[in-house]
């Protein structure tokens, strides 16, 4: 924690100075940009008060006005919300909308560590952090944060295995999150989430993993039944031997059992031969 606290309080006075940077004072303008500042002034004031309603621009909540000046941002970084003033003909000013944005990364066609090809998509959430730096370090934040997102998926993927994407897709969206805060920094975005949405594979690799799921069942089932079989023998092996020590058990039992059999087949009849007899018949043979 105390790691990421000073990597954060880095990050943030770097971003602090590249603002400070960017933001140029009124003397960086020269003698002719200062002449061209005071010439718009007094055709403000010769002008008012129909100038006014020219010089005075409002900035909703969400948003942030970076206004230029003879090309040059103005100090004091983004303005709003509400009321700013800029001068007519020498400023100019952009707005940024500082909400989170969400945006779908297509389906990226990767191949992972254990060579398997595999379609995967997401979804990021981000939003502009420093207006200031994402109007003047790079053409469109917008875009350039896309396809950074759909690079980034299929670099991070790359390096797993099938197993891995199946099972931890939570550490493969914060990496990804990571490194998509980490690219996005100098552009002044902050990527606040990344979601891994679907993973698709190939129709003969699912065939493949479902036979593979179902024999494995199979043989489960079938551990199970001769575990059955085994419990069942050694509780029959158990009843025989307490029959075996009471004579009159086993002829309750045979009472039962035809109980049994005429309640279910009552054309059924059984006529009781004492093993004795067979014995008997057999020793004279």
């Amino acid at each position: 924690m105390e790691e990421y606290g000073k990597e954060t309080q880095s990050r943030e006075s770097k971003r602090r100075e590249r603002q400070a940077a960017l933001e140029s004072s009124d003397t960086d303008n020269g003698l002719c940009g200062w002449i061209i500042v005071v010439l718009s002034v007094l055709l403000m004031l010769a002008t008012l008060p129909l100038s006014i309603w020219t010089c005075i621009k409002i900035v909703k909540e969400y948003e942030r006005a970076i206004i230029f000046r003879l090309g040059r941002i103005v100090r004091g970084g983004a303005k709003g919300p509400g009321l700013f003033f800029i001068l007519p003909c020498t400023d100019s000013f952009i707005n940024v909308d500082m909400r989170t944005i969400t945006f779908d990364i297509p389906p990226q066609e990767v191949l992972t560590k254990d060579s398997v090809t595999v379609s995967v998509d997401g979804v990021v959430y981000y939003r502009v952090q420093n207006a200031t730096l994402a109007v003047a370090n790079i053409t469109n934040a917008d875009a350039a944060t896309r396809l950074l997102a759909q690079t980034t998926l299929r670099n991070v993927l790359g390096t797993k295995n099938l197993a891995e994407i199946l099972s931890d897709r939570n550490e493969i969206a914060h990496s990804m999150q990571s490194t998509l805060d980490d690219a996005t920094d100098d552009w002044g975005i902050k990527v606040e989430r990344v979601e891994i949405k679907d993973v698709k594979l190939p129709q003969q690799l699912q065939r493949a993993m479902a036979a593979e799921a179902e024999a494995s069942r199979e043989a489960r089932a079938k551990v199970i039944a001769a575990e059955g079989e085994v419990n069942a023998s050694r509780a029959l092996k158990e009843a025989s031997l307490v029959i075996a020590e009471s004579p009159s058990g086993l002829q309750l039992r045979y009472l039962q059992t035809l109980n049994t059999i005429a309640a279910e087949k009552n054309s059924t009849i059984i006529f009781p031969l004492p093993m004795d007899m067979m014995q008997a018949f057999m020793k004279r043979d």
